[in-house]
């Protein structure tokens, strides 16, 4: 825990908790709402064949839909858990990353 903190900047075990319970929150949440979003857009595994390559095309666009769902709830639930500031720190720096950075400027 020591380490997190020292990584994260933060000063208590409550809060360590407080973020690894918000990522869990969110990760099964952005799965759990994207089905019924990805299935009104018509977007299912019988509309890809069974062959390799259509299971790998398959789960590459459905990560790449997922992932900007996952970004949005990560923010609101940090902001729900009053860990906002923390978030979107964590938000900016990991989108600077993937190099999407000048979304923020």
């Amino acid at each position: 825990m020591k380490k997190l903190k020292e990584r994260w900047g933060i000063d208590t075990n409550f809060e360590v908790i407080v973020i690894l319970l918000v990522f869990a929150i969110t990760g099964s949440s952005s799965v759990k709402i994207a089905r019924p979003l990805l299935e009104a857009i018509g977007f299912s595994r019988s509309i890809f064949p069974e062959d390799g390559i259509y299971s790998f095309l398959y789960w590459t666009t459905r990560i790449l839909i997922i992932f900007p769902i996952y970004q949005l709830l990560l923010v609101l639930f940090g902001w729900l858990f009053g860990q906002f500031k923390f978030f979107w720190n964590f938000e900016k720096k990991m989108l600077g990353r993937l190099g999407l950075g000048f979304l923020f400027k």
